[in-house]
């Protein structure tokens, strides 16, 4: 979570000095074909997240080893979480492209490992090494973005990158039993080996982006001591009572550590000048209850997807390939719930009931899916997985709105990576607690079914946990009994998530409904369906909101709203034009049809207008302001600069940022079409033209 600078931005803002700015220089062929290589490096990370659950049960079979199942998810996730702040970090200070390059190649090392892992410790130990890299291609392709396009752009191309995350929610789980069932689970692995290669390629050839320095102070220590908090706890959840017992002096050592460097933790944040996590926020209730949910929305949606899979190949006998196909009411329930909860939002400015009626929903499905068991029929299997989805989707997007909307502009970038982390935290400890509930349940359950039978040899207790394979050496009338017990460990687990839900729902009602700031929009899926915590900084946030007003449909919907505001009536289009001649002095219309995208046909009409209104005149074939029409471009001008104002709200107070100042500049330069056909201004301009 990168602290805020509060400095003109260079990395993905306005061109600094002596530097161009974003897209500059550059053809549309290479910025299109630069995105499709980031797209790619993006597609590894996300795919890597969803394609591995349907492989897992297969996995463990082949490895042996089903208690440590929950490892082969956790350490990617802990890595991924860990490194991602460093990224962006290092990216800013060293340059994209380089860190870019470098993440893909640690995260097709580590998945080539993973590849030929031979046994559980191996592969967790690879997994986590591809996390490494899977932290810095979410954080760095997304910062990219900001890098190669303009503001006006960039929430159209941050908009691609929330549609892969949204399709390799649907295809991940799809893919991972395709593999597994017609090549190997390491294929699962072997995929990214192509994909990352051309990616290599086509980055190191066509992507060409400035290195601005900005200097960091890198909170190393602080990232060292939260990742390590977080493995404490996790290694708690999932080691006591099954590798060691609860009371055990190693359970007990690990849980005073991980207070110790929690203590530290705290120490070290305190002091740092650039924190990790910014104590502060916890000083915003909002922040902070927030972040409790989102803890527990990680908890609960990765834990079920992680084991959901075991339950429908070894008790309900699905291939990985149907498992998959079978798991896709759940993704679909939650891409409709969240995509559609962040656009009711935005669009009406009441969010509080979201959470609530999400994490009551998320606790209705758990229930559900509590209620499955071996003969529970694709209906009843697909409505229960539906009801969880749309649970999660109720309130994740809307966790990410509320916590923008709650804080000030320097702090919207790390406030947002803050409640993204605590989803990521919650997500690793998720899938530890259902591993250890679920181990030490089937153990139990494996004994009692069996007691006093007579069994082949390698069919016991402790092997039936191990290997699910071993079922098809059991005599037919036990393997029932044997199904029974893993259909009654697994469904359990999601019994002991409800209460935790419902603690999620109880704090939900604490929230406080401020009224909604109105360039807050609903985030992109990579910030609500990723595992990893989002990293971007306060104005690539606000350029993500705020890119909506250089499109052509939110470029009209300014000039009408300026216009009426300034009581005029006049065409939008007209508006427009009256600004630019106010601005440069002259214009000439049939210049400046081809230099904007505006046709030729609507200048013409609002030269036209301006014309008979009597607030241009002519001069030879160049317009020029009259008495009349300086007076009421000033008043358009004002309408401007109050819309604005009611746009970013307390964002833009007296002491509004530098970088938001440029920002703004920027994007109504762009409102006005491309300046190309004429050379701004030499005065600088005044605050109410930003």
């Amino acid at each position: 979570m990168a602290q805020e600078v509060r400095a003109p931005h260079t990395g993905g803002g306005p061109g600094g000095p002596g530097g161009p700015g974003p897209g500059e220089g550059q053809s549309r062929r290479s910025v299109v074909v630069a995105m499709g290589a980031l797209l790619l490096g993006m597609l590894l990370a996300a795919l890597d997240q969803t394609i591995v659950s349907t492989a897992l049960p297969t996995i463990v079979s082949e490895l042996g080893g089903m208690e440590h199942l929950s490892w082969v998810v956790t350490a990617y996730m802990l890595a991924s979480t860990a490194a991602t702040p460093l990224w962006g970090k290092l990216g800013d200070q060293y340059g994209r492209k380089r860190l870019f390059q470098a993440a893909i190649v640690i995260f097709l090392i580590g998945s080539a490992l993973c590849g030929i892992a031979q046994n559980m410790p191996q592969l967790i130990g690879f997994r986590a090494i591809q996390g490494l890299g899977g932290g810095g291609l979410m954080v760095l392709s997304m910062a990219i973005v900001g890098d190669l396009v303009s503001p006006r752009e960039r929430g159209r191309y941050q908009g691609l990158f929330g549609a892969v995350f949204g399709a390799t929610s649907v295809l991940g789980p799809l893919l991972g039993g395709l593999f597994t069932e017609h090549l190997s689970w390491r294929w699962v692995f072997y995929v990214n080996l192509p994909i990352g290669i051309v990616a290599l390629f086509v980055i190191a050839a066509v992507l060409h982006i400035p290195v601005r320095a900005t200097r960091h102070r890198i909170d190393y220590l602080g990232t060292f001591l939260i990742a390590s908090v977080a493995t404490c706890l996790v290694l708690v959840a999932s080691l006591g009572g099954t590798t060691w017992e609860w009371g055990s002096a190693q359970i007990i050592g690990l849980c005073v550590l991980g207070a110790v460097l929690l203590v530290c933790f705290v120490y070290v944040e305190r002091r740092a000048a650039e924190p990790v996590l910014p104590l502060q926020l916890f000083r915003i209730r909002t922040f902070t209850l927030v972040s409790v949910i989102s803890f527990v929305v990680g908890f609960a949606m990765f834990g079920a997807m992680t084991y959901l899979p075991t339950f429908l190949q070894v008790v309900q006998g699905v291939s990985p390939t149907m498992s998959g196909v079978h798991m896709l009411p759940m993704v679909v329930g939650m891409l409709l719930t969240s995509t559609g909860s962040g656009q009711i939002v935005s669009r009406t400015g009441r969010w509080k009931v979201f959470p609530i009626a999400g994490t009551a929903v998320t606790a209705l499905g758990l229930l559900l899916l509590h209620r499955l068991t071996g003969t529970s029929s694709t209906w009843e299997m697909s409505v229960s997985f539906f009801v969880f989805g749309a649970g999660l989707g109720l309130v994740m997007q809307v966790l990410v709105l509320v916590v923008q909307n709650a804080v000030s502009y320097e702090d919207l970038g790390v406030a947002t990576s803050g409640a993204t982390f605590f989803r990521s935290v919650g997500a690793s400890f998720g899938v530890a607690v259902f591993g250890t509930i679920f181990t030490g349940r089937l153990t139990r359950n494996l004994e009692d079914a069996l007691a006093g039978q007579d069994l082949p040899p390698g069919a016991g207790p402790d092997q039936l946990a191990a290997d699910p394979r071993a079922l098809a050496g059991l005599p037919p009338d036990l393997r029932p009994a044997v199904l029974d017990a893993y259909a009654t460990s697994i469904t359990d687990v999601f019994l002991y998530a409800a209460p935790v839900v419902l603690v999620a729902f109880v704090v939900a009602w604490f929230l406080k409904e401020d009224p909604l700031r109105v360039s807050v929009t609903a985030p992109d899926p990579s910030q609500t369906l990723a595992s990893n915590p989002v990293e971007r900084s306060s104005y690539d946030e606000c350029a993500r909101a705020l890119s909506v007003l250089g499109s052509r449909e939110g470029r009209k919907a300014v000039y009408e709203k300026i216009t009426a505001r300034a009581g005029l009536d006049l065409l939008p289009a007209s508006s427009w034009l009256l600004l630019r001649v106010r601005r440069h002095g002259t214009v000439e219309p049939a210049r400046l049809a081809e230099a904007t995208p505006v046709p030729l046909r609507v200048v013409t009409e609002a030269a036209r207008q301006l014309e008979e209104r009597r607030l241009v005149a002519r001069e030879g074939i160049q317009l020029v302001l009259t008495e009349q029409g300086a007076r009421t471009a000033v008043r358009l001008d004002t309408a401007r600069e109050d819309s604005l104002s009611e746009l970013l709200g307390d964002w833009w107070g007296p002491d509004r940022p530098t970088d938001l100042v440029k920002l703004v500049e920027e994007l109504t330069a762009e409102l006005g079409g491309c300046d190309a056909e004429r050379p701004r201004s030499p005065e600088p301009p005044r605050d109410h033209q930003a």
